[in-house]
C-alpha cells in the first residue's frame, strides 16, 4: 500500500469546522471552491467532542462535518481525533498524563500530555480510532488517514519505568548482557535485578538536563524505548483502522529532523510519510531541503505528503517572521521538487482563541478573499490543478546519498566530551548544503540503507557504526564510489562504548587515517586549515583557507593522502583533511570543524571525482531538483531563493509546464524574484 490515489496534487490543509457555527462552513467551502482546494484534514482535535464520556460516543458533529465535504467534493484525510486526550479522561484516569523529566506528576492540560504505557489511554484511545474507522470506512471521500498528531515528548511515570524495563529483557534477554553493554562496572552501577534499573531522569542520571547523564547507554536506550512507545500507540490505532478499512493508506505528520522521535523506526509501519514543515526562520532553503530529502527516504524513496505549512506567519516562536510575497509559492513547490505528492496548510480558518488565534491561515479572521495570502494560495492552487498528475509518484534520480542517523544524534549530544558545542544537525546540515548548492539532487537515507546505486556516500557526524556499516561503505568505495566522513565520526558502537581500536574506529581502513588526540575550543577560537587538492587531485576549486572551528582532530596518516593542513597552534601543518585510495575509490575524512567555504570546496572536490557536475552552481541560490515520473517524464525544478531576479545561463531544452514557455538548450532566460519553473525536459 502507498499513497492516496488522486488525480492532481492534493491541495487543501487542516481544516477544524467544529470551532464553528455551520453557517459558516457553507462560506468557507466557496472560498476553498476559489482557492481550488480539493483535499482537508478533519478531526485531528475531535476526540472530547466524540466521547463526551468515557462510555458516551457521539458523531453527531463529526457526521456532518464529514458529509459536509463530502458534499462539496472533497477528498478527506481523516485523522483518530487522538492527538490529545480530553479532560474528562484525565480526571477519570489520572495515570493517563505524564510525569516529566524533572519528575514533577502532570495535571490535565497542553497537548502532548498521555503517557504512551498507560494501559487505559491505549485502550481508550484504539477504542475511538476503531470506532471511526468502522464509521467511515465506506465513505469514498475518505482517501487516506491520519493517526495522532505530532507524536513527541517523553515520560518518566512509574508505567514508564516498568514499560522501560520490559522492553530492555527483550532486548537483551538477559542482566549479564545488559551489564556489558552499559559498561556498569563504572560507578558501581552493576544491577542484579531488572527492577532495580530506572528511568534516567533529573531524579536518577541526569543533571543540568537530558544531554547531561552520567551513563550514557542508559540515556540512550531510553530514547529508543520512548520512541518505540509512542509507536506503540500509532500501531495499536492503524490495527484498529485495519480491522474495518483494510485498503485506505494510513500516515502520521512527522516533523522533520525531530531529535526525539527516530523516524526510520517508525518509517516501515506508515503506508505514507507526511510532515510538517516550520522552519526556524525564514531563510532556510537547505534545511528544508534536507527534511524534505529525509521524509523521501523514509519509505526508500517513495513521494510523501507535505501535510502542514504555514500560509504566512507561525505564531509558535518568541519571534515569527512573516512570508514575503511569493515565499509561500516558492516553499511549496520546494516540497514538490524534492518528492512532495500533496501540499497542504495548518490551518484553513484561523482559529478564534487559544495559543494558534495569531497564527496564519487561509481565511483569516474576518473570513476575507482579498488578502494577500489568500491570493497567493489561491493562484498556487490553479498552478497545481493546471499541473495535474504528472509529478504524481515521481521519483528522484539520485547519485548521491547523505547518511542520517537518530542513534548517531542522541549519542553524540549526550556523549560527556569533546565538545557539547558540536550538534549533529548542525553539522550534518553544512554537509547537505553543499550538496545542495551545487545543484545535485540528494537521497538522505538511514545507515541501514542499500548504498549500491550511489557514486557518492557522505556520512557527517557518523559517531555510531552499527552493525555491518563499516563494511558496507567499504564496498561503495571498493567499486569505484567515494565515502566521506568527518570528525568524530567512528568513534562508539551501538552501545555507545568506545572502541578498542585507533579513531576512527571500524572506519579506519577505509580512511587510511588513524586519530590519537582532538582538540576542542570554544566559539571564538579559529584554526585555519589550508585547503589543496593534492598531487591526485581532480583540479575544479583553487587552494583555500577555511576557517575552522570547534573541534580539531589530530590526524596520523596510514597511506592517506593529505589535502588540508592546520596552519595554527602546536599541531600546524598536521593533516585536517585527507583523501585515501581504497580498492577503486576513495575514503575522505574532513576532521576539523570547517566553515561553509571549506565543507563546500570539499564536497566538489568529491563530487569532481566522479563528474557528478551540479547545475548551475555558480548560482547557489538558484535550488534545482529533478523528479523522474512513472512514465518516464522528466521534470526540472527551478527555485529561485533570492529576493532579486536571477538571469540563469543556459540549461535543458523543454517546456515550462507553469507558463507554457519553452526553453532552448543553451539559451540564457529569467527567473523572478522568489520564482519557480516546472520543466518537462524534451526526450
Amino acid at each position: 500500500m502507498t499513497l492516496p490515489v488522486t488525480a492532481r496534487t492534493p491541495f487543501g490543509g487542516d481544516y477544524n469546522p467544529e470551532q464553528w457555527p455551520a453557517e459558516v462552513w457553507k462560506e468557507d467551502y466557496r472560498l476553498f471552491d476559489a482557492a481550488r482546494i480539493d483535499t482537508v484534514t478533519l478531526g485531528v482535535f475531535t476526540w472530547a467532542k466524540t466521547q463526551p464520556a468515557e462510555d458516551v460516543y457521539d458523531f453527531t458533529t463529526l457526521d456532518l462535518i464529514v458529509a459536509e465535504a463530502a458534499a462539496q467534493g472533497r477528498g478527506i484525510c481523516l485523522a483518530t481525533g487522538t492527538g490529545a486526550h480530553p479532560a474528562w479522561l484525565a480526571r477519570a484516569h489520572p495515570e493517563v498524563t505524564r510525569t516529566d523529566f524533572e519528575g514533577r506528576k502532570h495535571r490535565f492540560g497542553q497537548r502532548h500530555n498521555s503517557c504512551p504505557s498507560s494501559p487505559v489511554f491505549r485502550r481508550l484511545s484504539t477504542e475511538l480510532a476503531g470506532r471511526i474507522a468502522e464509521r467511515y470506512a465506506g465513505n469514498p471521500a475518505v482517501i487516506a488517514w491520519h493517526i495522532g498528531n505530532e507524536y513527541g515528548g517523553s515520560c518518566y511515570c512509574d508505567r514508564c519505568t516498568a514499560a522501560f524495563r520490559s522492553w530492555l529483557r527483550r532486548r537483551y534477554l538477559t542482566l549479564d548482557a545488559l551489564n556489558t553493554a552499559w559498561n556498569t562496572t563504572f560507578w558501581s552501577h552493576t544491577f542484579h535485578d531488572w527492577e532495580e534499573i530506572e528511568a534516567p531522569s533529573a531524579l536518577t542520571e541526569h543533571w543540568r538536563g537530558p544531554d547531561h547523564t552520567a551513563f550514557q547507554g542508559i540515556t540512550l536506550d531510553y530514547l529508543r524505548f520512548m520512541s518505540d512507545a509512542m509507536l506503540a500507540n500509532f500501531r495499536d490505532e492503524k490495527a484498529a483502522i485495519r480491522r474495518h478499512s483494510p485498503d485506505t493508506p494510513v500516515t502520521t505528520n512527522f516533523m522533520g529532523m525531530y531529535r526525539p522521535i527516530d523516524y526510520h523506526r517508525w518509517a516501515p509501519h506508515l503506508d505514507f510519510a507526511s510532515w510538517d514543515n516550520y522552519p526556524p526562520e525564514d531563510e532556510s532553503p537547505a534545511w528544508m531541503g534536507l527534511s524534505h530529502d529525509l521524509m523521501r527516504g523514509l519509505k526508500g524513496g517513495q513521494p510523501f505528503w507535505l501535510m502542514e505549512q504555514a500560509p504566512s506567519m507561525t505564531a509558535c516562536r518568541d519571534v515569527n517572521p512573516l512570508k514575503r510575497p511569493g515565499v509561500m509559492r516558492l516553499w511549496s513547490w520546494q516540497a514538490v521538487a524534492h518528492g512532495a505528492d500533496a501540499v497542504l496548510f495548518f490551518q484553513m480558518r484561523a482559529s478564534r482563541g487559544a495559543s494558534e488565534k495569531l497564527f496564519s491561515a487561509v481565511i483569516n479572521h474576518a473570513g476575507r478573499d482579498d488578502t494577500r495570502v489568500f491570493r497567493e494560495v489561491a493562484a498556487l492552487g490553479q498552478e497545481l490543478e493546471g499541473l495535474g498528475s504528472v509529478a504524481l509518484g515521481a521519483r528522484t534520480p539520485a547519485r548521491t546519498a547523505l547518511l542520517f542517523d537518530w542513534d548517531s544524534w542522541w549519542a553524540l549530544e549526550i556523549s560527556d566530551g569533546p565538545s557539547r558545542l558540536v550538534r549533529y544537525q548542525r553539522v550534518v546540515l553544512g554537509y547537505y548544503r553543499a550538496l545542495w548548492e551545487a545543484g545535485i539532487d540528494v537521497d538522505v537515507v538511514p545507515v541501514t540503507a542499500d548504498l549500491s546505486g550511489y557514486d557518492v556516500v557522505v556520512a557527517p557526524a557518523l559517531h555510531m557504526v552499527k552493525g555491518d556499516l563499516a563494511a558496507r561503505l567499504e564496498e561503495v568505495a571498493g567499486r569505484g564510489g567515494s565515502v566521506l566522513t568527518t570528525f568524530l565520526s567512528g568513534r562508539v558502537d551501538e552501545d555507545d562504548n568506545a572502541f578498542l581500536a585507533d579513531v576512527p574506529g571500524p572506519l579506519a581502513p577505509l580512511m587510511g587515517i588513524r586519530i590519537d588526540e582532538w582538540d576542542a575550543r570554544g566559539p571564538e577560537f579559529v584554526n585555519p586549515v589550508r585547503l589543496e587538492s593534492g598531487s591526485g587531485g581532480s583540479g575544479g576549486s583553487g587552494p583555500l583557507e577555511s576557517e575552522a572551528r570547534l573541534l580539531f582532530e589530530l590526524v596520523v596518516p596510514r597511506g592517506a593522502e593529505v589535502i588540508g593542513t592546520y596552519t595554527a597552534d602546536f599541531y600546524a601543518g598536521s593533516p585536517a583533511v585527507t583523501r585515501n585510495s581504497f580498492g577503486d575509490g576513495h575514503g575522505w575524512y574532513v576532521a576539523a570543524g570547517l566553515d561553509q567555504a571549506g565543507v563546500g570546496w570539499v564536497v566538489r572536490q568529491v563530487l569532481d571525482t566522479h563528474g557528478l557536475a551540479g547545475r548551475h552552481p555558480e548560482l547557489p541560490q538558484l535550488e534545482s531538483a529533478a523528479r523522474v515520473a512513472p512514465d518516464g517524464t522528466r521534470l526540472l525544478f527551478l527555485l529561485n531563493h533570492a529576493a532579486e531576479p536571477l538571469d540563469v545561463p543556459g540549461g535543458p531544452a523543454g517546456v515550462d509546464l507553469l507558463t507554457g514557455e519553452r526553453i532552448e538548450p543553451g539559451r540564457p532566460f529569467r527567473m523572478d524574484s522568489h520564482g519557480v519553473r516546472v520543466l518537462r525536459e524534451d526526450g
